[in-house]
């Protein structure tokens, strides 16, 4: 699965050199998004776009469960179960020092697609807004 992992990773990083393969939004798009809080936008849509996107209509067939595999392997260890700790830690800090306040920052990536850190701390029963950029808090 490595080796497979890389390959794909390599072939997808010559196609965007040779200009054969491009990413449908560009960082500006990114930035705009973010800034207006619009992490639900199609850019945000997909759960693995931290990661090298494997899956295609190319492979074939048993390259393609091995793609689904490392996605989903993907998916679950590096998003999921990170959020997941990154969203426990804050209740955790919050619980056991509610008379201080605090401020998190964390990357953009926790806040895309779904069961991010956001997801997390509201199914604990938290209520978390979106401050726009500029705006007092």
């Amino acid at each position: 699965q490595v080796v497979f992992a890389l390959n794909q990773t390599l072939l997808q990083q010559e196609s965007l050199r040779a200009g054969s393969f491009q990413i449908p939004y560009t960082t500006e798009d990114l930035i705009k998004h973010y800034n207006c809080g619009d992490l639900s936008s199609i850019i945000f849509n997909h759960d693995t776009s931290q990661v090298p996107n494997f899956i295609n209509a190319t492979l074939p067939a048993h390259e393609r469960i091995t793609a689904q595999e490392i996605d989903s392997y993907f998916r679950q260890e590096l998003i999921y179960k990170r959020n997941e700790r990154m969203g426990r830690r804050v209740k955790n800090l919050l619980e056991e020092h509610p008379d201080k306040s605090f401020f998190f920052a964390f990357g953009a990536g926790h806040f895309m697609g779904n069961n991010t850190v956001i997801d997390v701390l509201r199914r604990e029963g938290y209520e978390v807004e979106h401050t726009p950029a500029g705006q007092a808090i």
